[in-house]
């Protein structure tokens, strides 16, 4: 009887640490907000003999992080927000801010915001020492239109637990019908052509 009641108490033992190693094991998916004050999207596009660039506002954000894993997570931009940096005189600045606000590019009246939704990260297989050590993937919303884009980021886990990412891309504008100015679809455009891709740069704090 008491090599049973031995046995039984071993089996407990033994219950109990897988009970504790599989506690310990279990991850937890948590949600980190986007800090908005101190996240930054940056915007830049070329034409034939000068550029333009300015800036953009994030109105919300939040990821969805298991461990140091990102698995998923959804940004909006307020289109309303949009600044030019590089124009000084007033008057010219807010004539471009008002064509680019316009149904020539952004349609800002009708889409107030652009949308990123996260469908993966992944480790960058092709990373640098100095950045770029993720792939992201996800849909960018621009103007009512869903496109799926692929990119580099530099994306850093805080020992508190936030994320500090940031990276630069090149988009075409005419996936999401902006095509004023292009060569893809107008001829003869001479000094007034755009280029189609604009790069963005971004800066992400979630906390």
């Amino acid at each position: 009887m008491q090599k049973v009641y031995i046995i039984f108490i071993c089996f407990l033992c033994w219950f109990s640490t897988i009970g504790v190693a599989q506690h310990k094991n279990k991850t937890e998916v948590r949600e980190l907000k986007l800090n908005l004050s101190r996240s930054t999207v940056r915007w830049k596009a070329e034409k034939i003999g000068g550029f333009h660039e300015g800036s953009l506002n994030f109105s919300s954000g939040e990821m969805k992080v298991e461990n140091y894993s990102i698995k998923g997570g959804k940004f909006e931009i307020d289109m309303n927000s949009l600044t030019c940096t590089d124009i000084k005189d007033k008057s010219l600045n807010q004539k471009l801010i008002n064509h680019l606000r316009s149904d020539d590019f952004f349609s800002i009246e009708k889409y107030p915001k652009a949308i990123f939704e996260i469908i993966q990260v992944v480790p960058n297989p092709r990373a640098e020492a100095a950045g770029n050590n993720y792939l992201v993937k996800g849909k960018l919303t621009i103007k009512g239109i869903t496109q799926e884009i692929e990119f580099p980021a530099t994306i850093t886990f805080k020992d508190k637990g936030g994320i500090t990412a940031f990276g630069d891309l090149k988009l075409d504008r005419t996936r999401w019908n902006i095509r004023y100015g292009s060569g893809k679809f107008f001829d003869n455009l001479g000094d007034k052509l755009i280029y189609d891709e604009f790069s963005v740069s971004f800066l992400i704090i979630a906390e």
